[in-house]
């Protein structure tokens, strides 16, 4: 089975991911963000980890962060990621980091740091996934 074969995991849904994996779907991410202290939360959940409110909105991301680590994986763990692929971790202007892949490029010493925005990858079996390509490419 070959990657445009093999089918991209999907998202493991918690009580609360269905608004963000909509969001992603319609190529506008949201994160949930604190009515009242304006913490931004990811991942999604009840209450704001901050101020315990819960009076939680979705809101709009900018798609705006900072690579916060990476690493480059050289074995196949899975049929739509073959060899070598890369993970990243972003730090979002708005605070929260999450967990994605850098496309275009594979990061290297000098990725710690540099400023990417989130795009948004359609994947052959028509998956859409966040992911980050690095600041003016």
């Amino acid at each position: 089975m070959n990657a445009t074969e093999a089918k991209t995991p999907r998202p493991v849904m918690g009580l609360y991911d269905k608004p963000m994996w909509e969001s992603i779907n319609a190529k506008a991410m949201r994160l949930q963000r604190c009515r009242t202290c304006r913490t931004w939360l990811y991942p999604p959940g009840p209450a704001c980890p901050r101020c315990l409110s819960c009076e939680l909105e979705w809101a709009p991301v900018s798609g705006r962060g900072r690579v916060v680590s990476w690493v480059v994986f050289h074995r196949q763990y899975l049929p739509a990621y073959p060899p070598p692929y890369n993970a990243i971790s972003v730090r979002l202007e708005e605070g929260p980091c999450m967990i994605s892949n850098l496309e275009g490029a594979m990061p290297d010493e000098e990725s710690i740091g540099r400023a990417v925005r989130l795009v948004y990858a359609t994947m052959p079996d028509g998956m859409v996934l966040p992911r980050f390509v690095l600041d003016g490419t």
